[in-house]
């Protein structure tokens, strides 16, 4: 099993989205960075991750959700009314992948970018998400962090 994070702007799709999708599990649509690309294909049905919400009033982890579908094409690259159209992209040869993700549990209060950071010498010293200038949507997330952080909620 890996350990994921993977952040969303809640007022585009929050961990709220999430919950009311039906079955709560959605389409994780719209990564148009390489490396978060090629971290989403890694991705394998079962592995955990962490919901984080990003470019808000707080930051932080929301939740935790799980992977249900493994990567596969993502349609939106290839809708040229869709804000994440890719003209550069074909069919029989897709740029870009998305994976489907199933809420496990929504957490009581999200967990910090702030609270995280407090452990960024410690525990966390090697979080990606932590490690300045770091702007990718999905990351890997170790299992001695994961647990750790699981123990802080």
């Amino acid at each position: 099993m890996n350990y994921w994070l993977m952040k969303s702007e809640p007022s585009v799709f929050g961990i709220d989205n999430l919950a009311r999708a039906k079955n709560s599990t959605t389409g994780w649509d719209g990564v148009r960075n390489f490396q978060a690309r090629n971290y989403m294909r890694e991705m394998r049905k079962g592995d955990l991750v962490f919901f984080y919400h990003s470019s808000c009033e707080v930051p932080g982890i929301a939740g935790v959700a799980t992977v249900q579908r493994e990567a596969y094409p993502d349609p939106t690259q290839f809708d040229s009314k869709h804000d994440h159209y890719d003209a550069a992209s074909k069919a029989d040869e897709p740029r870009w992948s998305m994976v489907d993700v199933k809420l496990v549990r929504k957490f009581d209060e999200v967990l910090s970018l702030d609270e995280l950071r407090k452990h960024a010498a410690g525990k966390l010293k090697d979080m990606v998400v932590l490690k300045r200038g770091n702007r990718l949507s999905i990351t890997p997330v170790t299992k001695s962090e994961w647990h750790f952080i699981e123990a802080l909620v």
